[in-house]
């Protein structure tokens, strides 16, 4: 069972994402918070394996919640729930770790994906938000892409294929069942991918696969 918090100021928003949840014979609400101190302390108490969190919340944001998880319960992975128009903050949430980005507008299915993407260590980037993202690291997304693709270029064949699936969100698991590898070597693969291409974290690896073209838009 994936235990989920679910934080947002909007009591309306929080309904609508837990009936989705809820659909989910994997999935338990186990803590909600109207604002990103309660989202911290409901963290806390129950241990979560996955915390959805608006941006845009009152008290602590989305932002300053997920750096505060990342110190206190460095096990719950973060996935922040965004609309277009909020792409001022996307830099400085992959600078708190979080797992993915999913846009509140999007399809069911991405929530259900981005929650088990980001348990199972992915990540997960809603294709309709990926560009926003993009534009937001690149200023220039011509640019941006003749610079992922060089970057791309200087990984092993076996690390382009592995960057591409990571792209789509697969965890090491699933990785490795698409390339008939174990799960210790894809995660070498990646540890390795990550080093060349200067990335700290999941979700960055997965923007540079994006912006080269790899990853299913």
């Amino acid at each position: 069972m994936i235990r989920v918090l679910l934080a947002d100021d909007e009591a309306m928003i929080r309904a609508g994402v837990r009936a989705i949840l809820a659909a989910a014979p994997d999935v338990a609400v186990v803590a909600e918070a109207g604002d990103g101190r309660a989202a911290v302390e409901q963290a806390r108490a129950h241990r979560p394996d996955v915390a959805l969190l608006d941006i845009r919340m009152p008290v602590l944001d989305g932002l300053g919640a997920a750096a505060e998880l990342r110190r206190a319960v460095p096990e719950t992975a973060v996935v922040m729930l965004t609309t277009f128009g909020e792409d001022e903050y996307v830099a400085g949430a992959l600078e708190a770790g979080v797992s993915g980005f999913l846009l509140k507008s999007g399809d069911p299915y991405e929530l259900m994906a981005a929650v088990r993407a980001a348990r199972d260590g992915a990540a997960f980037l809603s294709p309709r938000v990926a560009h926003q993202v993009i534009a937001q690291l690149s200023g220039g997304l011509m640019g941006r892409r003749q610079a992922a693709r060089a970057k791309v270029a200087a990984l092993t064949p076996r690390e382009r294929d592995v960057l591409a699936l990571l792209g789509e969100g697969l965890s090491n698991a699933e990785i490795g069942r698409r390339l008939f590898l174990t799960e210790g070597t894809v995660k070498a693969h990646v540890s390795a991918l990550m080093t060349r291409l200067a990335v700290r974290n999941r979700v960055q690896a997965a923007v540079i696969a994006h912006e080269a073209g790899m990853a299913g838009e």
